[in-house]
C-alpha cells in the first residue's frame, strides 16, 4: 500500500475555495489523480477567519489574495473599490469570501495561490512523502 504523508510538521494539506469553482474542480481533479490526500475548506459553507486572512496576507501580501477580476469584486460599487490597503481589502473579502483568489492551497509550512499544474507538480511532490505498507 502507498499512502502519502505531509513531511513538513505533519499536517495535512488543506485547499481553501469553492466547490463549483472551475479552477477550483482542475486543483482537487490534480490533487486526487496524484493521490494526494487533502482537506478540502469551502468558504460557502464555511467562511474564512479573520485570523487567518490575516496570517495569509502577511505570508503573500493582500495584492496577491484579492481576487480583482472576478465577478463579485467588479460588481462592488466604486466607492468600496477606491482607495484598497489591506485593512479594507481583508475586510473586504472577510464579508464576501469568493473575493479571495481561488484555490489557495496550504502545505502546511507554504501556501500556493492559483493552480498551475507544473507548480503543484514541484511543490507539492516536495512537500509530499511516500511510504509503502
Amino acid at each position: 500500500m502507498i499512502r502519502l504523508t505531509q513531511a513538513r510538521n505533519s499536517l495535512p494539506i488543506t485547499i481553501y475555495g469553492i466547490k463549483n469553482c472551475d479552477t477550483m474542480k482542475k486543483a482537487r481533479a490534480w490533487l486526487d489523480g496524484h493521490g494526494v490526500g487533502y482537506d478540502f475548506h469551502d468558504y460557502k459553507i464555511a467562511g474564512i477567519a479573520k485570523e487567518k486572512l490575516k496570517q495569509w496576507s502577511e505570508e503573500l501580501g493582500w495584492e496577491t489574495l484579492l481576487n480583482r477580476s472576478g465577478t463579485t469584486f467588479r460588481k462592488l460599487p466604486d466607492a468600496d473599490k477606491a482607495g484598497l490597503n489591506e485593512k479594507k481589502a481583508l475586510a473586504l473579502m472577510q464579508a464576501q469570501p469568493s473575493m479571495i483568489r481561488r484555490p489557495v492551497l496550504d502545505l502546511g509550512g507554504k501556501l500556493l495561490v492559483g493552480f498551475k499544474p507544473e507548480i503543484y507538480a514541484k511543490e507539492v511532490r516536495s512537500s509530499a512523502v511516500r511510504t509503502f505498507d
